[in-house]
């Protein structure tokens, strides 16, 4: 069996790697030979997949911010649609990547009908309200819908689709996450040490919109707690001369770590974050954090009053429990002052920490049961054309 495998991003690559792992081994157990081709990065390479192209450091978000991208992403796209045609697959599955996802489904359900399109981790247009016209096109052309959150699983239900809640895959990937007491001695943290993880950017957007505000905000929290030290896990690694530079220009205390994102993780007091996919596995590392993002003035502008699109929350913690566990500073809001405050309340006060442990244990009962992956991968593989 042949499957298409469609995502982007560092994010979509570790949730494409997680599947193919789920995938292989659901095949072995019915005797299934799998052979999976990619859009996708490392992560997915390693786990198996032959690789049509590496998205992984290929988007953005915003409208501005995504300019520099629209060529290699259409490249990338006609070159997987080329490979489609000429070879086409038994089973397509598209994992989040909005837009180029969006042209790949649709080039399936016009060229080639016949092969079930299954989009796991859907775009978030259930928390955006900015485009029903894309919700419809992401229904018109996907045979099976596999939703990670309820409210996401609610609304494309709602709209028509044929969806499956199989919950969160992140609550899989804690199953091997280290202790506290070993993070902090694979680290060499001290008990008595406030660890700070810092993590500014996924995307080369953020380091320009994102990492000067996180780390002037540091800059404070260092002078006001001389025993603080931060940990900086890498989400790629050509971020790192950029990071290493901004640490030295503001003087921060700081470790750059590649491939350590769970130790630092079980290591740390506290996280200040960039919004996305990272604030989930932060909260199930009951990691207390303060999350800020923001895009060019120019395209919150836009999409404020143009596009009139309204965001109740930006963090997957907050839009999971619809109510604000995580401080989160959108935009004019994401000042080095208001994650300061947020930041040294969640170190010092006890009360609010033990407030934010509490609604992570809320948010977790809306994730799911262990084995997602494996519920995600036995619903693809049913999909397959000659056991229907």
């Amino acid at each position: 069996m042949r499957i298409f495998i469609s995502t982007g991003e560092v994010s979509g690559d570790l949730q494409g790697s997680l599947l193919i792992t789920a995938l292989k081994r659901q095949a072995v157990a019915i005797g299934l030979e799998l052979e999976i081709l990619a859009l996708g990065g490392e992560k997915m390479l390693e786990a198996g997949a032959i690789l049509l192209g590496n998205t992984s450091s290929i988007g953005s978000m915003g409208i501005l911010e995504n300019l520099p991208y629209i060529l290699p992403t259409i490249r990338v796209q006609r070159q997987a649609i080329a490979s489609l045609k000429q070879n086409p697959p038994d089973l397509v599955v598209l994992i989040d990547y909005m837009s180029p996802n969006i042209g790949i489904g649709t080039y399936m359900k016009q060229q080639l009908p016949d092969v079930p399109v299954v989009y796991y981790i859907a775009p978030q247009e259930w928390a955006w309200s900015l485009s029903l016209r894309r919700t419809n096109r992401i229904v018109s052309f996907t045979d099976k819908l596999l939703a990670i959150f309820p409210q996401e699983a609610r609304y494309f239900r709602e709209k028509g689709a044929k969806v499956i809640w199989v919950g969160h895959p992140l609550v899989d990937r804690m199953q091997d996450a280290p202790s506290r007491e070993a993070a902090r001695a694979a680290l060499g943290i001290a008990a008595e040490q406030i660890a700070i993880a810092l993590l500014p950017a996924s995307r080369r957007q953020e380091l320009k919109y994102l990492l000067p505000v996180i780390f002037q905000a540091a800059q404070i929290i260092q002078a006001k707690l001389p025993e603080v030290h931060f940990w900086i896990p890498l989400s790629l690694e050509i971020f790192r001369q950029p990071i290493e530079e901004a640490i030295e220009r503001y003087g921060l205390r700081a470790t750059v770590l590649s491939g350590q994102h769970k130790e630092v993780f079980a290591a740390a007091d506290l996280a200040i974050s960039k919004s996305g996919t990272v604030n989930l596995e932060l909260a199930l590392f009951n990691v207390p954090q303060v999350v800020v993002y923001r895009l060019s003035s120019l395209t919150a502008w836009i999409a404020r009053k143009i596009l009139k699109g309204s965001i109740t929350f930006a963090s997957p913690p907050n839009l999971v429990v619809m109510k604000p566990i995580v401080p989160e500073f959108l935009q004019e809001q994401a000042t080095p002052e208001n994650i300061i405050q947020a930041a040294m309340e969640l170190l010092l006060n006890p009360i609010r920490r033990q407030q934010t442990l509490l609604d992570y244990e809320e948010m977790r009962q809306n994730l799911g049961e262990i084995g997602v992956c494996d519920r995600a991968a036995l619903e693809i593989l049913q999909m397959r054309p000659n056991n229907s």
